[in-house]
């Protein structure tokens, strides 16, 4: 049945896709357009991202009870407000804290709502930065659940979106500005160090000695997962035998990442052929996606942790498929994989009344 919630998440989904067909901005570098910068290009980019930026900010504003998290953050934010102990990171506390003392006590929509244009920004400006084919990685970001997902999880999701926004420092060496936003990013929540080295190790370029390497290591998470285990839990130790230390393995994403790096062995000759990083960076982050998937069921919360590395995939597809010289392959790949991620985001939809997500029903607080 088509509910309200359903009809406003495709009709969303729609909307945003149908605006970015209008967006062309080369991968940030407006440059190579041989346009100037304040050229009639530039100025229907922006506006046309200034509102994708509105839609997706309006609906995650206006959400309440949206989130199988969501009356415990507001609980948690009644606490900070009472300097009573909360296991968030130092960041979000302060926040939540100054936003406490402007307000009245127990006012948590605003406290949301800044949170949601924080971590909405930081995604579209991300995508608008580093797209080589900005409305395929817009189409690919909604279908593959990255937008939804932040109606749950509001610490994670603004780390993950301060993780995407980097990814443009790392690719052009800025390291110094990747690890602030990056150490910035640890204060809402440290997960998010986990990128430092994964999205440094992306950027080498490795030869077969590093790629056995890197099988050696596989074979060692396969057969020593008890090691793994101890140093993890030197860092987390409430993680072990939580309700995450559940070492479930999650066949749709090994699946997904296993698919990704098959259409990408296809064209590795082009992926490593390429002087520009940014297909290399692609590739590996979705190798190590699928590495830990596969082998790291041991480890909490390793669906956050491979997030951090597949959400690339929002630029790796689109930049690789446009390198196909061929346009009739290029076509079919492009409505191949159009249409497999239509056909995940109708199982993500369906999943999305679960208790675990929660993200349907939608409700907002203007009418309900």
């Amino acid at each position: 049945m088509l509910t309200y919630g359903l009809f406003l998440y495709l009709f969303l989904t729609a909307s945003v896709v149908f605006l970015g067909f209008g967006i062309c901005t080369a991968g940030g570098r407006e440059a190579d357009l041989k346009t100037p910068y304040t050229s009639k290009l530039t100025v229907r980019n922006r506006i046309l991202a200034v509102s994708i930026f509105v839609l997706l900010s309006g609906v995650s504003v206006c959400r309440i009870a949206v989130g199988n998290d969501y009356w415990v953050y507001r609980d948690n934010f009644n606490l900070i407000a009472q300097d009573r102990y909360v296991s968030y990171e130092p960041g979000f506390r302060i926040i939540v804290k100054i936003i406490q003392w402007f307000l009245r006590y127990d006012n948590y929509l605003p406290i949301f709502a800044f949170f949601s244009l924080v971590t909405v920004a930081l995604m579209v400006k991300g995508i608008y930065d580093q797209s080589e084919w900005f409305v395929f990685s817009l189409f690919i970001f909604m279908t593959a659940g990255y937008y939804f997902g932040s109606l749950n999880n509001v610490r994670y999701y603004l780390a993950l979106s301060a993780a995407l926004y980097s990814i443009k420092f790392v690719l052009s060496k800025d390291y110094i500005k990747f690890i602030a936003v990056i150490c910035a990013a640890a204060f809402f929540h440290k997960s998010v160090l986990i990128v430092i080295p994964l999205y440094l190790l992306a950027t080498i370029n490795w030869n077969w000695i590093g790629h056995f390497l890197i099988s050696l290591f596989s074979a060692s998470l396969l057969f020593l997962p008890g090691l793994y285990r101890k140093i993890i839990f030197i860092f987390y130790p409430f993680y072990e035998g939580s309700m995450f230390d559940t070492g479930a393995t999650s066949i749709t994403n090994i699946a997904k990442a296993a698919a990704v790096f098959c259409f990408a062995l296809i064209y590795c000759k082009k992926i490593f052929d390429e002087e520009d990083h940014r297909l290399k960076f692609g590739f590996y982050c979705n190798l190590w996606a699928l590495l830990l998937y596969t082998f790291c069921s041991f480890m909490p919360e390793i669906s956050r942790i491979g997030f951090y590395l597949n959400i690339t995939n929002i630029f790796f597809i689109p930049s690789l498929i446009l390198r196909i010289e061929d346009k009739k392959k290029r076509n079919i790949w492009t409505v191949l994989i159009c249409g497999a991620f239509i056909l995940f985001f109708m199982f993500f939809l369906k999943s999305a009344y679960n208790t675990d997500s929660r993200i349907l029903p939608y409700y907002n607080w203007i009418f309900q």
